[in-house]
């Protein structure tokens, strides 16, 4: 079955767990990756996984030498990621466990963290004290968030939530080669 109609299915099924209709395009994945040093024994988390997108360009820019856990909460794209993906440690969990899921793989810290979570799980959890916390102090986090919807409340709360967590927060350009176009939040400076 195509990405997209497994992300519209899980979408309808769970509205307020999978962030999109659509998978990640060529050019969100590049802008999400691009703040985050990927070196040689570099732990990489991604939060909301979905359908792999990125998983795949991190598994490239990985080459096997380093960790990648992917966490997703919809059983059906775990599983899916988990078949597509037998390098990645693929967890079926909410990203409020990060630092759990972590501990039950011997993770001390993530060096990378790329999120793709909707909004509804920064309502449900700390997602930025969350991350920071489970950063290395060189660390880096990115976060999707959807062009047009930067000026209501729960996204002026998530960026606010950001920059308490971390000491730099930038916000890329429009990626309008996205559907739904995006932007990408980086952060530096995990204060957790």
């Amino acid at each position: 079955m195509r990405d997209d109609r497994i992300l519209l299915r899980e979408f309808l099924r769970a509205p307020t767990q999978v962030a999109t209709v659509t998978a990640s395009s060529d050019a969100l994945v590049a802008a999400m990756l691009a703040p985050h040093v990927i070196g040689d024994g570099a732990v990489v988390v991604e939060l909301g996984a979905g359908t792999g997108h990125l998983t795949d360009a991190v598994q490239r820019r990985l080459g096997g030498r380093g960790r990648h856990l992917a966490i997703e909460l919809s059983p059906v794209l775990a599983q899916r990621l988990a078949a597509r993906h037998p390098a990645v440690t693929v967890v079926c969990a909410d990203a409020a466990e990060l630092r759990e899921v972590l501990a039950a793989h011997g993770i001390t810290t993530a060096d990378v963290i790329c999120s793709l979570l909707p909004w509804a799980a920064y309502a449900a959890a700390p997602i930025p004290a969350i991350a920071a916390a489970a950063l290395a102090p060189t660390g880096t986090f990115t976060q999707v968030s959807l062009l047009g919807t930067h000026l209501l409340p729960p996204a002026r709360r998530q960026e606010r939530d950001l920059r308490a967590a971390f000491a730099e927060l930038t916000v890329s350009p429009p990626v309008w080669r996205n559907l739904p176009p995006a932007r990408i939040l980086a952060a530096a400076g995990p204060r957790g």
